[in-house]
């Protein structure tokens, strides 16, 4: 894929605000409004600067190329650590929703996994997978691909919440305490300068 597809391609379109500070960050030296996005596609950490005061933590939100009705600019990508502590506690429910409302999406990615290396399968990077589990989920997706969450759990023995799989692997892969990246985008590197 070229490098100008493989950008398109990362774009969010939507994300929802994970924290909204009216007067900006204390350290800043302007005072402009700040949002800080996540977005629905590759769970990439934005911070935005919005259009309107009415913008609400937990909101869904346009942040794509085109005419956006709430967002008037995004300034950059964020890491983990950047984020405010509201933010940080808004994370975990936030994946959940996104999870939750995409779900053939990800089932879509218990189905289609496959091997990272000839060690190692991309399902053993889910918290509480390990090979009996991995073993249970390719047999079962072996008979028949998986149709929902509950399709899953019912069909693969002892096997612990998806969505809560999923959230924890996502949360682990934007702290970036991780060599494998699969359910989202390499975290931003750390800027240089405060904004």
């Amino acid at each position: 894929m070229h490098e100008i597809e493989q950008r398109k391609e990362d774009l969010e379109e939507y994300g929802v605000v994970l924290d909204y500070l009216p007067t900006g960050k204390s350290f800043s030296v302007r005072s402009e409004p700040i949002a800080q996005i996540l977005g629905e596609a590759r769970f990439t950490l934005l911070e935005a600067v919005p259009k309107v005061s009415e913008i609400k933590v937990g909101e869904r939100i346009y942040i794509g190329k085109g005419e956006r009705d709430k967002i008037s600019l995004i300034k950059s990508r964020l890491t983990y650590q950047s984020l405010t502590e509201g933010a940080k506690n808004e994370l975990p429910n936030v994946i959940t929703i996104i999870i939750k409302n995409n779900e053939k999406r990800f089932i879509d990615f218990f189905n289609n996994a496959s091997p990272i290396n000839i060690r190692m399968h991309s399902l053993e990077l889910l918290p509480g997978i390990g090979k009996k589990h991995l073993t249970s989920i390719l047999d079962a997706r072996e008979e028949k691909p998986f149709e929902s969450f509950e399709d899953m759990i019912n069909r693969v023995q002892l096997l612990q919440d998806p969505i809560k799989l999923l959230t924890e692997r996502i949360l682990v892969e934007l702290k970036g305490e991780t060599r494998f990246y699969i359910l989202t985008r390499p975290p931003a590197q750390p800027h240089t300068r405060p904004y």
